[in-house]
């Protein structure tokens, strides 16, 4: 996935060192003291040469490189590496020493502020950690053994504890089990697996001890399968491009072919006419010109105002792991919401207590107080921490379903069914999480707990539509009727048509970014799971939550919200069109300057020195403009 967050040709000369900057800067600065005071050994035309050659080589090598490279590959024939490349050759050319060493020197402080607020967002990224358990539990005979999971073969059986992750697909072979399988499908609800019934490696067991015959070796695991699908959409995800790459391939060959047209041009005319042509003159000038046509202006302006969207939205807690990424955002059609840890909470809370006495709910707190399972937790939050105290050697777990406690039963409405209870069947069309009590055989009530949206997330549809984005949709693995109920409240004062899908698994979610982008649609995905790296890699902008989302969507990402807040999503649209203005600014004012001097150096009245003093002056205008992105109202509508 090297390809993932970054252009095949972007920024590669990061790897500057300073010492490099440093180097060129000093034997610069020394050699126009030195020759500005008639030092003796700068007399001496060939040492001056070797000097500044020197002062040239750690700046200007790495660039010249790159533009060899790229004509090599044939990728990017006219990129900014070239036209820096030809610009300070012909300074050369023309005894310019210290012009060619500086423009190339301007370039590289320029790239290094930017890719150093790069690497600031960066090292606040966490690192890719391995989702596959290193180690499965595999039994022989009475006993287990640890070993590696490629060490697992077909058909063999391995022990999972609480807590553990499975590490291999298998058929559950003990009995009913509950599974978290937010991994796999984002689905927040955990999911009672039936004996016999398939399990999935990076499900989670929540309850009980399980024993799983092995159906895949490790390879093939559907954690195996999901990296595979994060690789593959990685590869079919277009490269996007800073606005300087897509200026350079305009403005390179145009400069070019106007240097060309210099000498040519007179020469032409020269034919039939009076004039006497001058090659050797023409050829300075055509020279001088292609030197004052390099945007010194343009080539640190630019990445300073990058530089101040990435810091501007670090700032923010929202941290872009490249500048073309600012860009990217800005251009985006649609946004695409994972529903569980995204948009939600992904923490169950209790939403009402129906037909259970106060007696009967302290009993059902205390009860669910010895378990750590996600649903009893809520339970026990909202009752409160003062629990009263029960007999736990009346506690009977029953996996998959609930807990029996004396003549009290806990759990699911298949559990009161089992034991031949009536109840309501209306409670079945509940799409929420629903925790029934029985007691002496008859129906009590339930609980009826859901994972709550987040507090910004009501909003997001009106601050999405207020940046110009058109389509708003929720892919999730959670039930359809969860994910309806959700729709519906965000399409509440009809902000914007919000739609929303449910019942989905990873290569599911893929299918549907992937008809989004056929139909030419730049999408940004949003999510925090495992689950969802597959999407993030595929997105034209792919977003995580940063901290609750896990280790491989962070990293899998191009964009990481440190809050968890999904309104940072609209936030960081903002800052990348605001970026993108002052650098269209930057650009227009670098480029007018420029051409009045192209044009008065193509008449013998500019030089290059004078170019030089006037690129340095918009750069410095360029740079205060490059401020103005931290002005960005912090709430990014």
């Amino acid at each position: 996935m090297e390809e993932k967050n970054m252009h095949s040709h972007e920024h590669e000369e990061e790897g500057m060192a300073l010492w490099q900057i440093v180097m060129s800067a000093v034997m610069l600065v020394v050699g126009m003291i030195a020759n500005a005071k008639g030092v003796n050994m700068f007399e001496n035309n060939t040492f001056k040469l070797v000097w500044y050659v020197i002062a040239f080589m750690p700046v200007g090598l790495p660039v010249m490189k790159e533009a060899w490279e790229a004509i090599v590959d044939d990728t990017d024939f006219f990129s900014e590496f070239m036209l820096m490349s030809v610009a300070t050759i012909g300074a050369f050319a023309l005894g310019e020493y210290p012009e060619a060493v500086a423009v190339m020197l301007l370039y590289s402080i320029g790239e290094a502020l930017q890719d150093k607020a790069v690497d600031k967002a960066r090292d606040n990224i966490k690192s890719l950690v391995a989702f596959r358990p290193d180690m499965a539990r595999k039994v022989v005979g009475q006993e287990y053994k640890e070993v590696k999971p490629e060490e697992v073969n077909i058909d063999d059986v391995i022990e999972v504890r609480p807590g553990e992750r499975v590490p291999l697909d298998g058929k559950l072979v003990t009995a009913a089990a509950s599974m978290n399988t937010a991994a796999l499908t984002g689905e927040s609800v955990p999911r009672l697996i039936e004996t016999g019934k398939d399990v999935m490696a990076g499900m989670i067991v929540t309850d009980s001890v399980v024993r799983i015959a092995v159906t895949r070796i490790s390879a093939e695991s559907a954690i195996s399968r999901i990296l595979s699908m994060v690789e593959e959409a990685a590869n079919r995800k277009s490269p996007t491009e800073t606005f300087i790459h897509k200026f350079a391939h305009v403005y390179t060959p145009v400069v070019i072919l106007l240097a060309v047209l210099v000498v040519v041009i007179p020469w032409l005319i020269s034919f039939g006419t009076a004039y006497d042509y001058v090659f050797s003159e023409w050829f300075k000038r055509a020279l001088v010109f292609l030197v004052i046509s390099c945007p010194c202006a343009l080539v640190i302006s630019i990445p300073l105002g990058y530089f101040g969207g990435i810091g501007a939205a670090s700032k923010r807690g929202i941290l872009f792991k490249g500048s073309n990424y600012l860009d990217a955002i800005a251009n985006l059609d649609a946004v695409v919401f994972d529903k569980t840890g995204t948009l939600t909470t992904g923490e169950f809370k209790v939403q009402q207590v129906v037909g259970i006495s106060e007696d009967d709910m302290a009993v059902v707190a205390a009860v669910e107080s010895f378990s750590s399972h996600p649903i009893a937790s809520a339970i026990t939050r909202y009752a409160g921490k003062d629990n009263m105290s029960i007999d736990d050697s009346l506690l009977r777990n029953i996996p998959g379903a609930g807990v029996a406690y004396g003549n009290m039963l806990i759990g699911t409405l298949k559990l009161l069914r089992d034991n031949g209870v009536d109840y309501d069947k209306s409670l079945n069309s509940i799409p929420e999480t629903i925790v029934a009590v029985a007691k002496e055989g008859q129906f009590k009530g339930y609980i009826l707990l859901a994972d709550t949206p987040k507090s910004d997330t009501a909003n997001l549809p009106l601050r999405l539509k207020r940046q110009g984005i058109g389509m708003m949709q929720i892919l999730s693995g959670d039930k359809q009727a969860l994910i309806d109920k959700l729709v519906s409240d965000l399409n509440k004062g009809g902000k914007m048509h919000v739609t929303g899908f449910g019942d989905l698994l990873p290569q599911d979610k893929v299918s549907h970014i992937s008809a989004l982008k056929e139909q030419g649609k730049k999408v940004a995905f949003v999510g925090d799971g495992i689950n969802d790296a597959p999407v993030l890699a595929l997105s034209d902008v792919g977003v995580a939550m940063g901290a609750m989302g896990s280790d491989m969507a962070v990293e899998t990402a191009d964009v990481v919200i440190q809050t968890d807040e999904p309104g940072k999503v609209a936030e960081a649209v903002t800052i990348g069109k605001r970026t993108r203005r002052i650098v269209y600014q930057n650009i227009i004012l670098a480029i007018g300057v420029k051409l009045i001097v192209m044009i008065l150096g193509v008449f013998g009245v500019a030089n290059l020195w004078e170019a030089v003093f006037a690129d340095s002056g918009v750069a410095l205008l360029a740079v205060m403009n490059s401020t103005r992105v931290f002005l960005t109202k912090k709430s990014g509508i």
